[in-house]
């Protein structure tokens, strides 16, 4: 049987050690304290929490650490807003320039009824996928929509989904993160004011007679638009009409007189 004496001097080397680790973890832990900026921590708790990535930075703690830093706007994040913006400006102690909202938009209307088709297709339904595929799709108009989805799985807001063939956008529901942008392989999205009330609802620069073929919708570059904008908004490029957005009105003259409605209002 172990002594008395045994047991107390076990008991004391176990207590010595405890002591003499828990100095060290003390120590050590004051040494290697890193600090953490309050403002970081107040900026983090006033994002949204979505990590959409769609700032620039990996996820709400990085774009908090860039702010705090003084490296990103404090109304940097798309989500959020002007709201968030505001709140963030407070924290920093500095003015809120102020954001204007965006939307995302899709320049496309080539749904199943206004876009032909050359072939039926049987595989991946996925837009990424289809530079493999003859002709970019099976729809007759090789800058148009696929709607196959790759947009609607990126978005992590559930603000666009795919409608008779084409992809909608909800923008009520839209934050602007930039998600479906990056995603569609034809660059069909894009991110226009919110405010904006007029937009070319089409991508191809395919001459006129080609795209007349294609889709019942597609701009065939006729220039019809730019000579009725009062305040030369419109302008046509390799037989594609664009929208100045700041310089537009949204007096809606181009998209009454477009002969193929490839310009919306809404």
């Amino acid at each position: 049987m172990m002594s008395v004496t045994g047991i107390i001097a076990a008991a004391a080397v176990v207590g010595f050690v405890g002591i003499f680790v828990g100095l060290f973890l003390g120590i050590a832990g004051l040494k290697f304290k890193v600090e953490v900026d309050e403002r970081e921590e107040a900026v983090l708790a006033a994002l949204p929490g979505n990590n959409c990535g769609g700032c620039g930075y990996a996820g709400c703690s990085g774009l908090a650490a860039a702010i705090a830093k003084g490296e990103a706007a404090v109304d940097a994040c798309p989500v959020g807003g002007a709201p968030v913006g505001s709140r963030i400006a407070a924290i920093m102690g500095v003015e809120a320039a102020g954001t204007v909202r965006q939307v995302a938009f899709v320049h496309c209307q080539g749904d199943c009824e206004k876009a032909g088709v050359d072939y039926d297709y049987s595989g991946a339904e996925e837009c990424r996928v289809m530079a493999f595929v003859p002709g970019g799709g099976p729809k007759s108009c090789n800058s148009g929509c696929m709607g196959y989805g790759s947009c609607v799985k990126a978005c992590p807001f559930d603000a666009i989904h795919v409608e008779n063939g084409v992809a909608v956008v909800d923008r009520e529901k839209c934050k602007a993160c930039g998600k479906c942008v990056e995603v569609c392989p034809k660059h069909l999205i894009s991110l226009i004011p919110y405010q904006a009330s007029t937009e070319v609802a089409c991508k191809s620069t395919d001459k006129g007679p080609v795209t007349m073929k294609a889709c019942t919708a597609g701009c065939i570059g006729c220039g019809i638009c730019v000579k009725n904008c009062p305040t030369q908004a419109v302008t046509v490029t390799e037989f594609h009409a664009e929208i100045d957005q700041e310089k537009c009105t949204g007096c809606g003259a181009c998209a009454e007189k477009c002969p193929k409605k490839a310009i919306v209002r809404f």
